[in-house]
């Protein structure tokens, strides 16, 4: 079987994946046991893409674990050398949270992959569920380009996204660390950092958006302009100073529900804003406004 071959089946073994992923744990073939394995017995990938996550997430998840088990297997594959002992493909946050929560032992599926494959698993399953922030994404595209010789098409392909969108998240990775290190924690969005990418002085840019709260379609139209002429542009107009309150109520709140608040007040009334990150995060948003402690199904939303 050629590599390109290869390649184009890789989506559907993730999907096949997935959804054995939904099932319990003893209807895994392959699943040692019963099906569980000791935790300890448990260690992550060391190429893993998602490099973050956050205590508030991993704390939210350990509290849902302690209160209804871990619902959702973690997939694995055997570690050379090592009898009884697992590597993670994919679900290293579960494995995480299932420590804090104080599980001897968690559900598992098992899969015996190369290298390469587990790789490629680990990368793609992270993307398709939007487990990544966008630089984690970009790192894991260049890695698969690296390490196996994939081309920009053969990406879209099998993550199910274009190649324009591929191209546009690998040019993330030429902005300065600064840039990059605010895209990961949360101060810019990708649409945001997009358009910083052909600036002459993007992390001026940066700041800018950030004090100013600027928006993408902002950005995009100062980019557009002379450089000699943003300075007076009125999409860069600046605004009022925050005053005291505002800032302490803003940092309150985003203690509490441990999400980035911003809170706007304008002429008549003003508008607080959330970032979240993930969708385990807009879930835990929805169910807090709501007053109910069900889970409420989020729709999977592309940026455009």
């Amino acid at each position: 079987m050629n590599e390109d071959i290869s390649r184009k089946r890789l989506g559907r073994g993730l999907a096949a994946l997935i959804g054995e992923m939904d099932k319990p744990a003893e209807q895994a073939p392959v699943a040692p046991a019963d099906g569980k394995v000791p935790i300890e017995f448990i260690t992550p990938n060391p190429k893993n893409p998602r490099r973050t996550f956050p205590e508030t997430e991993l704390a939210d998840l350990a509290q849902s674990i302690r209160e209804h088990g871990l619902v959702q297997p973690v997939v694995v594959r055997t570690a050379a050398g090592q009898t009884g002992r697992y590597e993670i493909i994919a679900g290293e946050r579960r494995w995480r949270a299932s420590q804090r929560a104080g599980l001897s032992e968690i559900p598992v599926i098992v899969r015996e992959v190369n290298d390469r494959t587990a790789l490629e698993l680990a990368i793609i399953e992270n993307v398709q569920r939007a487990d990544l922030n966008a630089i984690e994404e970009a790192a894991g595209y260049q890695q698969l380009i690296d390490d196996h010789n994939y081309t920009q098409a053969d990406l879209g392909q099998v993550i199910g996204k274009s190649r324009s969108h591929v191209a546009n998240t690998l040019r993330l990775l030429k902005l300065p660390a600064v840039i990059r290190d605010m895209l990961v924690n949360g101060d810019l969005s990708a649409g945001h950092a997009r358009a910083l990418v052909t600036t002459a002085d993007p992390a001026g840019l940066a700041k800018r958006i950030v004090e100013e709260g600027l928006s993408v379609r902002q950005v995009e139209a100062l980019v557009q302009m002379p450089v000699d002429r943003q300075e007076d542009a009125d999409v860069v107009r600046a605004r009022p100073e925050k005053d005291a309150d505002t800032i302490a109520l803003e940092k309150l709140l985003s203690d509490v529900i441990g999400m980035r608040v911003a809170i706007a007040h304008k002429q008549k009334g003003g508008e607080i804003k959330i970032a979240y990150t993930s969708l385990e995060q807009l879930d835990d948003v929805c169910r807090r406004l709501k007053g109910s402690e069900a889970t409420v199904s989020t729709p999977r939303v592309r940026e455009l």
